[in-house]
């Protein structure tokens, strides 16, 4: 099939440039804002007060603080939510604070994750920016004896055709009260957005690229530093420790015991990291039971005990004509950051105040207040860049491995993971099995569909669920039990995210089996469920599309009424000039791969284009991504092609290993990722819709990347692989079976 255009034109499609912007300012009648003020975001029911969200500086500084409990994690989310602010407040960038993430301030936003920090917070910072523009205009109106509908708002001064006379947010900061409550206010037409929609510079970069913006970087006088010593798995136990011979290491000042807690200390991390060498030989660790051996996913997860429930039914309950049936698996995933995780914690003054690059500060906070037996109001949790995830990684709980260590000594401290603990403390993403039954009518359409998917909880951050999720305070004496696993539901999910096809099919039915119990420790990584979910749900139509012997492209487009899905899919199509040619087998092919994250947020399509020789070479791939209103297009293709990377990281390479002593997959050897030299030309193109509430996208491109490489690969070589990752070896090992 070619690359045939929609049936209906993309008149919101737009070519961005990095253009200087100049804010002309804006009128505040009709004509410049909706009238229609929505109900208020959920966000700022939970932090009701407008001084909240925003501050005004001293009339010398003229600026405007915004606050906000989405952090930049590398996303570019404080641009975005800067140029969102500033279209609704008529302010230049340059006039905008914007402080994210510190409890003392900033509002209780829960995680910055699943992708929501524009939907989420977005919302929230134009409700907020919003309602302070209404009362600011209302009192200038009064101040300058004019209509409200005549002011013009340019650079935070409001003026009038209608006097001389112009004020400004600085000059009528004693007129409104900041404390009082959000109400719903007009917002800006986005139409009219001058700031929004273009490509800021990154406000965030200058201090990432001279160092002063990473928590590791950051000296407080009289800081000491810590190194944590830990077994191969979470559950291991200290069976024996010299502490005297510990204690008397050179370069080791202090050291921390508790229960299973073990830390040593030192004013120069150099010589406490020489230390940490020898200290390593002093302990003994075991574990209470040994870890089953390792297999493949799709014999280990159905062998574990779980509960299974239907989560969808669509249709009628019994599954006819299934014609066709097939498993998909992905194994247990690290977040693998190149950095290793890192926090300072302060105990000065009787109050703590912790610098972490968690994603989730207020939740943080409120579970190092709780494990440590102290009042939150001496807690304080201020966000700070690190180590990069996307996920539940090691940066809670090396900032509560920094906080008791501060809290034992009564000394600050900066508490920097290792590499070996990166990969074998921190979270895993769960690995997935699922098993896809389905037929195909006469017609060429499918016309039964049961899906089935084995995996554990996506989620354990800390403030989730019940209990304590800090690894320290598992550890530390008296232990704080570990709480039960339990999963996402849907809509959101997460095994089970994204396992409900959003094709138009008449018969659905998906089953979830919930294994309560891992090998290993998982939690949160990007896009939970959704990775392993639209890779086999893209694989399994691909191969009934072989069955119907229809084009892959056309047979999804035959199951899809959806517009703006079929717009990305054909767009993707035009754009790589879609062909499955040569024939299969042939050792160079094109895939497609299709989701829309968690069937509520962006839509995305993506085609890749291989070559398999002694491994798979992606050479280039394509992506096309609906996500609504584009509120900074620089910061949303970074945040696809980054998504698009690790998904062929994960695809390609990446699996956890283990023994019955713990987990072996500790170093780059071990846990190899995508390296620079194979990073393929990857080519990403928005679909702007301008009217359309803004879509979370961070987490859109990594299942369909996946599908679409994993489609790629079957064309190539004429072989379904279907259990990642697609390294050589299982590569061979599929190709000498089918041989």
């Amino acid at each position: 099939m070619g690359g045939a255009g929609p049936s209906w034109p993309f008149a919101s499609l737009r070519h961005y440039d990095a253009q200087p912007f100049h804010h002309a300012g804006w009128f505040i009648g009709a004509m410049s804002v909706s009238m229609n003020a929505p109900p208020l975001p959920a966000s700022i029911l939970t932090s009701p007060r407008l001084c909240q969200w925003l501050s005004i500086a001293p009339e010398t500084d003229r600026r405007i603080t915004m606050y906000s409990g989405k952090v930049e994690l590398g996303q570019g989310i404080s641009n975005a939510l800067s140029q969102i602010a500033c279209e609704e407040l008529g302010l230049e960038p340059q006039q905008l604070t914007l402080v994210a993430g510190h409890t003392a301030f900033s509002p209780d936003e829960n995680y910055t994750a699943g992708s929501q920090s524009i939907e989420v917070g977005g919302a929230a910072i134009r409700a907020a920016a919003a309602c302070a523009h209404a009362l600011f205009a209302r009192a200038a109106a009064r101040l300058l004896g004019v209509a409200e509908e005549s002011l013009r708002v340019d650079r935070g001064t409001f003026s009038s055709p209608l006097t001389a006379a112009v004020t400004d947010y600085w000059a009528l900061a004693g007129e409104v009260d900041l404390a009082q409550a959000i109400s719903p206010a007009p917002l800006r037409r986005r139409a009219d957005y001058r700031c929004a929609g273009r490509s800021l510079p990154r406000a965030d970069l200058p201090a990432k690229l001279s160092g002063a913006a990473y928590v590791h970087d950051l000296v407080l006088p009289g800081m000491l530093h810590a190194r944590v010593l830990r077994g191969g798995h979470r559950a291991c136990c200290l069976a024996r420790v010299d502490t005297v011979a510990l204690q008397a290491l050179a370069g080791v000042s202090a050291m921390v015991h508790s229960g299973q807690f073990l830390a040593i200390v030192g004013a120069d991390e150099e010589a406490l990291v020489r230390a940490l060498e020898q200290a390593r030989k002093m302990v003994v660790w075991t574990l209470p039971e040994a870890l089953p051996p390792q297999r493949e996913i799709a014999e280990m997860l159905p062998a574990l005990p779980c509960v299974s429930s239907v989560v969808h039914l669509q249709g009628d309950a019994a599954v006819p004509l299934v014609a066709h049936r097939a498993r998909y698996s992905r194994p247990y995933l690290a977040h693998a950051a190149i950095g290793p995780s890192c926090a300072v914690a302060d105990p000065a003054e009787g109050r703590l105040t912790v610098w972490s690059h968690t994603q989730g500060p207020h939740a943080l906070r409120a579970q190092i207040a709780a494990a440590l037996g102290r009042n939150m109001a001496e807690v304080e949790v201020i966000h700070m860049a690190g180590s990069g995830c996307y996920g539940h990684n090691g940066a809670d709980d090396v900032a509560f491995d920094a906080a008791f260590i501060a809290q034992s000594i009564a000394a600050p401290v900066r508490v920097q993971w290792m590499r070996e603990d990166e990969m074998s403390a921190a979270p895993c993403g769960s690995a997935s099995l699922v098993e896809i039954a389905g037929g195909v009518d006469a017609d060429g359409k499918i016309c039964a569909w049961d899906i089935q998917i084995w995996s554990h909880t996506h989620i354990k951050r800390p403030g989730w669920g019940t209990g304590i999720n800090l690894l320290g305070a598992w550890a530390k004496e008296p232990p704080i039990a570990e709480p039960p696993d339990m999963d996402v539901p849907l809509p959101a999910g997460g095994g089970q995210r994204n396992a409900i096809a959003l094709y138009d099919l008449p018969h659905q039915q998906v089953t979830y089996h919930f294994i309560g119990q891992s090998p290993i420790r998982v939690s949160a990584l990007r896009s939970l469920g959704a990775y392993a979910n639209t890779f086999a749900i893209e694989s399994f139509f691909d191969e009934l599309a072989a069955k119907a012997a229809v084009d892959p492209l056309e047979f999804r487009l035959r199951h899809l009424a959806d517009p703006r899905a079929r717009a990305v899919i054909l767009e993707v199509a035009r754009r790589s000039g879609w062909q499955l040619t040569p024939p299969a087998g042939s050792g160079t092919g094109m895939g497609i791969g299709f989701g829309r994250y968690k069937n509520r947020s962006a839509y995305c399509a993506v085609v890749a284009s291989v070559r398999v020789e002694e491994k798979v070479h992606v050479e280039k791939v394509w992506a096309v991504v609906d996500a609504g209103c584009v509120v900074n297009p620089d910061g949303l293709i970074n945040q696809i092609e980054g998504g698009i990377i690790q998904s062929l990281s994960w695809t390609l390479k990446e699996a956890v290993t283990w023994s019955e002593t713990g987990i072996t997959s500790r170093t780059w050897e071990d846990y190899p990722i995508l390296g620079f030299d194979e990073v393929p030309e990857v080519s990403v193109h928005l679909v702007d819709r301008i009217e359309e509430p803004s879509l979370g996208s961070g987490e859109a491109a990594a299942g369909p990347t996946a599908a679409a490489v994993g489609n790629a690969v079957a064309h190539a070589l004429g072989i379904r692989a279907r259990h990642l990752p697609l390294t050589a070896e299982r590569l061979t090992l599929l190709i000498n079976e089918s041989s």
